[in-house]
């Protein structure tokens, strides 16, 4: 059995344990054996983050795609994946390879491939990658590789295009004219230079902490979570900034501070730029989310009379519907989101840049906006939290997973949901999700209580659960 296989965003492996420049071969040699069965001309940007020898892979992939008769074409610097997705729109490509490993930590790189729409490839595609890599493997493993000749190779700068599209996309002068001031943490990844410049540009008053490559990402993972944003919130005061916007290693999530000092999570900040979008934008064509995220996007869809889709966990099931300009806007939990006539992939720079227009526009702090949001619809309070289990654990709730179960802890269910796991949704509309990890002895459980006083009451529900 191989060990490259592709989850929801591409093959992530330890560096020089399972990502060796072998298995990148083979992985890459399944992409363009796949890329082959497309329409012509066979042509695949290559990119990556800033993460330790991505230069090296980036090379060896274009000398196996060219070894392959694939045209590559090389991203020189490191580059954000949206923009990576938005330059295979542009140039209309076949699509990329990104060695990324997005949020995970240091050790670890990955390749993502993103089809020729720019979105993340779909279950159907990996699967295809990855019996061509099991037919390479089967017949020796033989792979041409084309000679040392990275110089020639073609190469393209994406920032430019990119930015372009960001400053059509947000109201850039209407955050100039606030004279808010804002404090971005690039977290040293893909991110550097590209919101941050847009927004000096543009003439907004910005200050960056993070703001250099270093490849350990300062020793732990580049997630931009409240407990690794202490040096944002400490330029926040120094400065006296309204918004911290942070985006992990490829840029793909955001996260975000209140002028206050408060982290507000991506549950929170999807419902109000969906709220925001169709106050401003008039977009009332639809939203997506995956059923893993806040219900208070439900509650908004009902309220704003504008449809809902909800979608299993993996950010290219939202792309599929940006495609098809069926939303507004999508968004996961995971600080994933992007909106319409954008790329269908997550983009954690938009994220960033569409809340900086939203506070300075509306001139209130996300605290503010967030308890108005609850008066209109009612209170809302995500958690979520990953349980560690045992094998024999693991086996006895994967089996449990398979009935409907009629209560939780004694609460009554009330309708229980599969779109991707287990669902349940109970009388008050407070809920439980449990999605058990394909790679590891993992199950994540969300849960979203209606009021705070019930939040750890349902979260000990949900923990006996899964233990009992």
């Amino acid at each position: 059995m191989s060990v490259i296989k592709f989850g929801t965003s591409g093959w992530r492996a330890v560096v020089a344990d399972e990502f060796t420049t072998a298995n990148i071969r083979l992985a890459v040699a399944g992409i363009a054996a796949y890329v082959k069965t497309q329409p012509q001309p066979h042509r695949v940007l290559v990119g990556r983050d800033p993460r330790f020898l991505g230069e090296s892979f980036v090379d060896l992939a274009a000398r196996v795609l060219a070894g392959a008769g694939v045209a590559p074409i090389l991203i020189p610097e490191a580059a954000p994946t949206p923009a990576i997705a938005h330059a295979v729109r542009v140039m209309k490509t076949s699509g990329s390879i990104n060695f990324t490993a997005s949020h995970n930590p240091p050790e670890y790189n990955g390749v993502k491939f993103s089809t020729h729409d720019g979105a993340p490839a779909l279950p159907e595609v990996t699967k295809q990658i990855e019996a061509a890599i099991a037919g390479i493997e089967k017949s020796g493993g033989q792979i041409a590789i084309a000679g040392p000749a990275a110089a020639g190779f073609e190469t393209t700068d994406v920032k430019p295009a990119f930015l372009k599209r960001l400053g059509e996309l947000v109201d850039l002068k209407a955050i100039a004219k606030s004279g808010i001031k804002v404090v971005y943490d690039p977290f040293w990844g893909a991110g550097r230079g590209y919101g941050s410049d847009l927004l000096r540009d543009a003439g907004v008053a910005v200050e960056c902490v993070h703001d250099y490559r270093d490849v350990l990402f300062g020793g732990h993972a580049p997630e931009p979570d409240d407990h690794l944003l202490g040096a944002a919130k400490e330029k926040m005061k120094e400065i006296g900034a309204a918004l911290a916007i942070a985006t992990d290693g490829d840029a793909d999530r955001f996260g975000i501070v209140d002028g206050d000092g408060t982290f507000i999570q991506p549950n929170y900040v999807i419902a109000l730029l969906f709220d925001y979008l169709v106050e401003t934008r008039g977009w009332r064509n639809g939203v997506a989310k995956s059923v893993a995220t806040t219900n208070l996007v439900n509650a908004l869809a009902e309220r704003l009379n504008v449809p809902l889709y909800e979608t299993p966990v993996g950010f290219k099931y939202i792309g599929e519907l940006i495609i098809e300009d069926k939303i507004a806007i999508g968004g996961e939990e995971s600080a994933g989101l992007t909106i319409r006539g954008h790329v269908p992939e997550k983009d954690g720079i938009l994220a960033g840049l569409l809340v900086t227009e939203m506070v300075a526009t509306r001139g209130k702090s996300l605290g503010t906006q967030l308890k108005e949001l609850f008066g209109k619809v009612g209170s809302y309070y995500p958690v979520r939290e990953n349980f560690r289990l045992t094998p024999e654990v693991k086996a006895a709730f994967t089996e449990k997973m398979k009935v409907d179960p009629k209560e939780l802890d004694g609460r009554k269910v009330a309708s229980v949901v599969r779109t991707d796991g287990l669902k349940l949704i109970l009388d008050d509309g407070s809920w439980v999700c449990y999605r058990l990890s394909g790679t590891e002895p993992v199950v994540r459980a969300y849960t979203e209580a209606r009021s705070e006083q019930d939040m750890e009451k349902l979260r000990a529900a949900a923990e006996k659960f899964v233990l009992s």
